[in-house]
């Protein structure tokens, strides 16, 4: 990830802090918990820390603690507020307190989410990760709050452009959307006729099986010879905890409960602080 500057356009302090080196190294591998404990201890002493700020309210989203997030990350946005990764953190935050809202509330924060991701894209245009956002958000909002099939599948297009292995996800998820996994699958199977043990085509074929409940031996074998394979490895990628996740959802479809358990268990071995729905849009 980019380095934070402060608005004045100094280099944070933090990123000469060996404590701070230690909690992204723990923050990138997933290590959430301990990660955040560090970046509590650091924030203590740098209250206004672009960096601290923000990697504290996207800790606070996979703990599911709306309110923090609300909290860390609109302050990051208001140090910084051409941000682009702080405005699609802030997104994922006001949809989050989306979710939970009640009734009444739910439209505004919807709107305040699709907002903040449209100005992510806005900064930053060419990063396939904040088009995922408002493709994710096209595909769940009601026409109410801004969503739409429609315009999910012009996100989809602007990320084939710029990544098309990154397209063919996108299309996918849209499909899958839409109650179409024939459309969905066919993403990958020129890949995988070219390529036998394309990861990605293997786990996405997986990923669709378990989504969709259909071609679900189909998606056992793919993802099986995934555990076999090395993940491509970065940001917004599969891992080995998601691909355990993905199969155990198939056996679980067949009714192998044991063989399902085994694989959860085995994807919390992995990845402790593990939560499958942070890694559903595109995993």
């Amino acid at each position: 990830m980019a380095i934070g500057l402060f608005p004045s356009g100094r280099v944070a302090a933090t990123e000469l802090s060996s404590d701070y080196s230690m909690a992204r190294v723990l923050y990138e591998g997933r290590r959430y918990s301990e990660a955040q404990d560090v970046f509590r201890r650091l924030a203590e002493d740098q209250p206004e820390s672009v960096d601290l700020n923000f990697y504290l309210g996207r800790l606070a989203l996979w703990f599911d603690d709306e309110t923090a997030a609300c909290s860390y990350l609109g302050k990051a946005a208001r140090l910084a507020p051409d941000n682009a990764r702080v405005q699609n953190a802030l997104g994922d935050a006001f949809g989050l307190m989306a979710q939970k809202a009640g009734l009444l509330a739910k439209l505004g924060w919807a709107r305040k989410c699709l907002a903040a991701y449209e100005r992510a894209v806005t900064l930053d245009p060419l990063k396939p990760a904040y088009r995922w956002s408002l493709l994710g958000f096209y595909c769940v909002a009601p026409r109410l709050a801004g969503g739409g099939r429609d315009k999910a599948a012009v996100q989809a297009d602007a990320i084939r452009k710029i990544d098309p292995m990154e397209g063919r996800i996108a299309w996918a998820t849209v499909y899958l959307s839409d109650h179409r996994p024939a459309a969905a699958f066919s993403q990958f199977d020129d890949l995988l006729k070219e390529n036998e043990n394309h990861f990605l085509a293997l786990y996405h074929v997986g990923r669709c099986a378990a989504l969709s409940g259909e071609q679900l031996e189909r998606g056992r074998v793919a993802l099986q010879r995934c555990l076999q394979l090395t993940p491509p490895g970065g940001d917004g990628m599969p891992t080995l905890a998601s691909t355990h996740h993905r199969l155990a959802n198939i056996l679980e479809k067949l009714g192998e409960r044991k063989g399902a358990a085994e694989h959860y268990a085995a994807a919390l071995k992995i990845h402790p602080d593990y939560r499958a729905e942070k890694d559903a849009l595109r995993n």
